[in-house]
This record gives C-alpha cells, structure tokens and sequence, in this order.
C-alpha cells in the first residue's frame, strides 16, 4: 500500500479549492450580485467608449463631468457621471483663441478609462 507524502498531501490541500467536487468541471456558478456588477461595468463601458476623438467637451460632458485638481484648458481629468472613482484623461484642441473653456473644444486625445480615488479640493 502507498502512503502519501506531507509535500504530496500540502500540493492537493493547495490545489484542492481550484477543482470543485460536484457539478460542472470547472464551471463556478455566478452569484446574482456578481452578474449585476459585470451587466453595470459592461454598459458603463460602452457608454464611455461613445465618446471619440474629435467630439466637443460638450459631447464630453454627457458622459463624463469634470474632476477637482490642477487643469488648463488644453488638459483636464474627468469622471464618469456613475461612478467618480472612474477616471478619464482628456487633451483639447481649442475651438478659439480664448483663455476659457469652450463647449466647442475638440477632443485631441482621450486616456481609456481607468480607476483611482475620488480628489477633494
């Protein structure tokens, strides 16, 4: 009769959690909390991927609304209007030779999304 090695039975107690006994061969079943979070995170994704370069900051600003911190006209962070932890980077091409914001700067380059904690000012 064989008898199982400490470093053969420590390999199937580490091992053992990746290979569920019952049901489907590695097939987890979701909770329904998880689903709900994949079904937001893909929607919110789509809609922020509505967003192109060459759009307005105006377009912007229907999905995106604008973050505290440092910013200039040609730069600024912005956050998406569900989530404020969810951040994009946006660089201007500006519409006139004026010092303010415009409505009708256009969008030069966008940073994809990406997530960092809120800034208070």
């Amino acid at each position: 009769m064989r008898t199982i090695t400490r470093s053969a039975l420590a390999a199937i107690l580490l091992f053992s959690p990746l290979f569920p006994i019952g049901g489907a061969f590695g097939q987890a079943q979701p909770s329904p909390l998880d689903s709900e979070h994949t079904r937001w995170i893909m929607a919110s994704l789509k809609e922020m991927q509505t967003i192109k370069v060459g759009m307005t900051r105006a377009e912007l600003l229907k999905v995106f609304t604008i973050e505290g911190g440092r910013f200039t006209r040609r730069q600024r962070r912005y956050v998406y209007r569900d989530c404020p932890y969810i951040k994009v980077d946006v660089v201007f091409a500006p519409a006139d030779d004026g010092a303010a914001e415009s409505p009708g700067d256009k969008i030069a380059r966008i940073s994809q999304p990406f997530l960092e904690w809120m800034i208070w000012d």
